[in-house]
């Protein structure tokens, strides 16, 4: 059975963001800006629907889904794109898959202990974010 992730998580770390949001074809200020955020994540999960907010100074972003159903998400926030997205569990991983115009976008959530760690990809670039849970 996979893990309740439920919970408030802070920022610890995070490697390679500024290469994971070149891939993303983010100008170089906002790269900037991005990569000096120090972004919390709530997650709701009750059964199969989870929320999962990614709380910042500069804006908030919130995913709202079926695990294994397919949505349409605005990264318009992000990225100014579309994509088709499926979330689903992988072991004690919940995985996500989004299709659209980067080859290989997605992200990856796991616990160790009382941490979150956060595995994004976007063409060949991987960007690591690691949250300590502290509600």
């Amino acid at each position: 059975m996979p893990p309740n992730l439920t919970g408030y998580y802070c920022f610890v770390s995070q490697k390679n963001m500024d290469n994971y949001l070149r891939a993303l074809d983010i100008n170089m200020v906002l790269r900037k800006v991005v990569c000096l955020l120090k972004p919390d994540k709530e997650i709701i999960h009750v059964g199969d629907h989870m929320i999962i907010r990614t709380i910042t100074s500069l804006r908030d972003y919130v995913m709202d889904f079926d695990l294994g159903v397919q949505f349409e998400e605005d990264l318009g926030p992000v990225d100014g794109r579309k994509c088709q997205t499926t979330v689903s569990w992988e072991g004690d991983q919940l995985v996500c898959e989004q299709l659209g115009e980067k080859r290989n976008r997605g992200w990856r959530h796991w616990l160790e202990g009382d941490q979150l760690h956060l595995r994004m990809t976007a063409e060949d670039e991987v960007c690591f974010q690691v949250f300590q849970k502290v509600k």
